[in-house]
């Protein structure tokens, strides 16, 4: 290393505090991303491999050392590494076009920082989908100094599998289709519903625009850790210490960990250490890193248990030799008893993702009309009734040092409410379904405040989502449409993240750690990404100490795509290393055209549905063609004004004369369309021949793999272009209506068929197929 670098990494170190030997250790590794057939889940598909394996290999390092890391891309799209929790120059932070250049096929692209570090950490692509697809491994920074005893460990990286290219499974949540709950079993058709007393909750769900309580989003065919379903390690022996370091390397699985034998001790969290503390059940978000020490038993072996969040699977693990000792198993969430809690709070679910005019985000404005409706009054009476249940559980801490530390924010705000101490009850009962999802387990070793005497800059961030669209947000506005955070070193910067969506989003701040303000205030532990539960609100802050632009987002890797994320600049001059990467490429990536399609084949017509769609604009050309020998088809644009009200305009053909094809006529359309409370598609337009028409649709999911469906449509005819006469006789008539309609069943096959049965006025009664491709 050229001395004048190895004297500014000391004295770096020496700035943070960190002790240095004479000379730094230099670790060197080389990594090399390609395209390879693999076999995660029973079906050879295409994955992306990181030095031929998924998931990549572990880097190891030694604080106060130096890291070199060549990247080479054998793929034939560009690529891209994170390193994930790192506190390193933001020229390597590794996301594409906001502080790094892509690593285009056929280059290699090295990366090298100082590690002021340890702990347990991950690198991962920042490209698009390909995480999903196998760009992850791990990565150890071993203390200068171990402060924590223990006899052996293992790193276990966690993660989901999908046979289906990403992208697919991108399309297919855009398209709205049902067919993941269906595979997963977490669907909630109207008969159970119905069955379990909840038709009045489902209503006030469908009120907001929303089909139920949504827990994940994907189905997948296989969890893993370290590239297994079950991983066997027989290695250990009775009486030992085993250090796990367990990164949930996941693209969009949230985990709970269980344990088998005595609950093991938690001693790191994000790398960093923590006040040891015995736990067993415990959340892992995406992108965190959770280090235990467990006690191999004197005899048999012990299960470590992944279960994703909605309960859809599993990944085990198996330390020790001998007769199994079983990890607890954790229940499926009852989504229909979350909707049925949620009913009983008054809840403004639904929040816009999109916004008329993007360029005022108005967050209070959001976060006053959004989300939990509660007066102060109520507030208290939550609070004391959620914290008597968690001493009660835990049996821990006196409640008034828990009242001391909770924030108060956390349970909503006054909308000038009145409401009796049993009706706050009921209502804290729906509360509790998201009690488990907080950190007052974390104890900061050591005081995280931040000096007082520094400016504060607050910023409410609403997370905001739609689930039909398949858009992410922050504040109602995706990053495709977003300005950066603006900050300046030498602040003390807090930021507020406000959900207002029923998804969990674990957000991750590139490039620092911040305090998650808990219950234990001065010693609120430090981290890199904090799970956000649903409705619910967490508090950060951090130093802000850096320059340049940092990226801040969701780490559910398609709620990041889908445009929940921001750029955090310093604003500071570019690095001119990017002057040919503009920002803007990465901003965008949100923003790309979706294509997607249904056919239906049936005995008695033919129908054929195309959409391609991004934030705010889509094309749609449907076509029906009778066997009778009726027809119509439309081709529209439409613009998305904000979330649920567009405008469009086209042209529509349709047979002249009943059962004939010699006569076709083409009008020119144009009008709005609104997806309604209660969820009805409505259309109201007029054309060219200024005959207004009304046209409703809907569908409603009734058994597990069954859906009914229905469409009504009225035209109305004023003469007010054309003379109107009585059909057979010619006389002239002041007005014409027309009406048509149809309703009909589909069974879901399988993610791209269903079997269908329909009746429509115009070409009438029959059954075929549905395809989606």
């Amino acid at each position: 290393m050229p001395l004048q670098r190895s004297l500014a990494l000391t004295i770096l170190l020496l700035l943070l505090g960190v002790a240095v030997t004479a000379q730094s250790d230099t670790s060197v590794y080389n990594l090399t991303i390609k395209q390879e057939l693999v076999n995660k889940a029973g079906k050879e598909t295409m994955g992306m491999t990181v030095n031929g394996d998924i998931p990549g290999p572990n880097l190891r390092f030694k604080e106060g050392g130096y890291a070199v890391i060549y990247v080479k891309n054998e793929m034939d799209v560009e690529t891209s590494v994170h390193w994930h929790g790192l506190l390193l120059p933001n020229f390597y932070d590794g996301v594409p076009y906001l502080t790094t250049p892509p690593i285009e096929p056929g280059e290699t692209q090295k990366y090298e920082f100082p590690l002021i570090q340890s702990g347990t950490y991950w690198y991962h692509s920042h490209t698009m989908l390909q995480e999903q697809s196998g760009v992850y491994g791990s990565i150890i920074i071993d203390p200068i100094e171990e402060t924590i005893e223990f006899d052996k460990e293992l790193v276990m990286v966690l993660s989901d599998w999908t046979n289906q290219k990403p992208m697919n499974v991108l399309r297919n949540l855009k398209r709205g289709n049902e067919w993941y709950n269906i595979k997963k079993g977490t669907a909630t058709p109207l008969n159970q519903v119905i069955a379990r007393g909840g038709f009045g909750a489902q209503l006030n769900f469908w009120k907001q625009r929303m089909e139920s309580a949504d827990i994940a989003d994907i189905y997948y065919p296989a969890f893993l850790n370290n590239g297994q379903e079950v991983q066997e390690y027989p290695q250990f022996e009775p009486g030992e210490k085993v250090r796990l370091r367990i990164i949930n390397g996941a693209a969009s699985s949230q985990f709970w960990m269980t344990f088998g034998g005595e609950d093991p001790l938690l001693v790191a969290a994000d790398g960093l250490n923590v006040v040891p503390v015995k736990r067993n059940k415990t959340f892992i978000g995406i992108a965190e890193t959770y280090d235990f020490i467990v006690t191999i038993p004197q005899t048999g072996k012990i299960e470590f248990r992944a279960t994703a969040q909605d309960g859809s699977g599993y990944t085990s693990a198996f330390l020790g030799k001998g007769e199994v000792i079983g990890a607890p198993e954790v229940q499926r969430p009852d989504k229909i008893g979350m909707m049925k809690q949620m009913a009983q709070m008054d809840m403004r679910m639904g929040a816009p993702a999109m916004k008329f005019n993007p360029a005022e985000e108005e967050p209070h404005e959001l976060m006053k009309n959004w989300g939990m409706q509660m007066n102060d009054e109520m507030n208290m009476e939550g609070i004391k009734h959620m914290e008597m249940n968690h001493n009660m559980k835990k049996g821990e801490e006196k409640m008034g040092s828990h009242m001391e530390g909770m924030d108060h924010s956390q349970m909503g705000h006054a909308n000038g409410m009145n409401m009796d101490k049993a009706a706050a009850e009921d209502q804290m009962e729906g509360m509790n379904m998201f009690s488990e999802y907080n950190y007052d387990y974390l104890k900061a070793p050591s005081s995280t405040v931040i000096d007082e005497d520094k400016p504060v800059r607050d910023i409410l961030l609403n997370l905001t989502g739609n689930m039909w669209r398949y858009i992410w947000s922050m504040n109602g506005v995706p990053l495709s449409e977003a300005d950066m955070i603006k900050i300046s070193k030498g602040e003390k910067v807090r930021i507020t993240f406000n959900n207002l969506t029923m998804m969990h989003h674990p957000m991750h701040f590139h490039g620092h750690f911040f305090r998650v303000i808990n219950k234990h205030g001065e010693y609120s532990p430090l981290k890199h990404t904090v799970n956000v539960p649903p409705m619910q609100k967490t508090v950060i802050e951090f130093d802000a100490i850096e320059d340049s632009d940092w990226f801040l987002h969701c780490h559910v890797l398609y709620h990041m795509i889908g445009g929940m994320a921001r750029a955090v600049s310093y604003d500071t001059e570019r690095d001119p290393r990017l002057a040919k990467y503009p920002a803007k490429i990465l901003f965008k990536e949100g923003n790309r055209f979706y294509n997607w399609g249904m056919a239906d084949v049936a005995s008695h017509m033919t129908e054929l549905n195309l959409v391609s769609s991004n934030i705010r604009n889509q094309f749609n050309l449907n076509a029906e063609v009778g066997y009778n020998e009726n027809m119509e088809a439309e081709f529209t644009y439409e613009r998305y004004l904000y979330d649920y009200f567009r405008v469009f305009a086209g042209v529509n053909l349709e047979n002249e004369t009943k059962n004939s094809l010699d006569e076709i006529s083409a009008t020119a359309i144009a009008g709005i369309r609104f997806f309604t409370p209660y969820m009805f598609n409505l259309d109201v337009r007029m054309d060219n021949k200024l005959r207004p028409e009304i046209r409703v649709s809907r569908e409603i999911m009734i058994f597990p793999r069954t859906a009914i469906f229905g469409n009504y449509e009225y035209q109305a005819d004023f003469g007010w272009v054309n003379t109107l006469t009585e059909e057979g006789t010619n006389e002239p008539i002041d007005y014409k209506g027309e009406t048509t309609w149809s309703a009909g069943v589909e069974y879901f096959l399988s993610r791209n068929f269903s079997l269908m049965g329909s009746y429509d006025n115009r070409f009438g009664a029959g059954g075929g197929l549905s395809m989606r491709f």
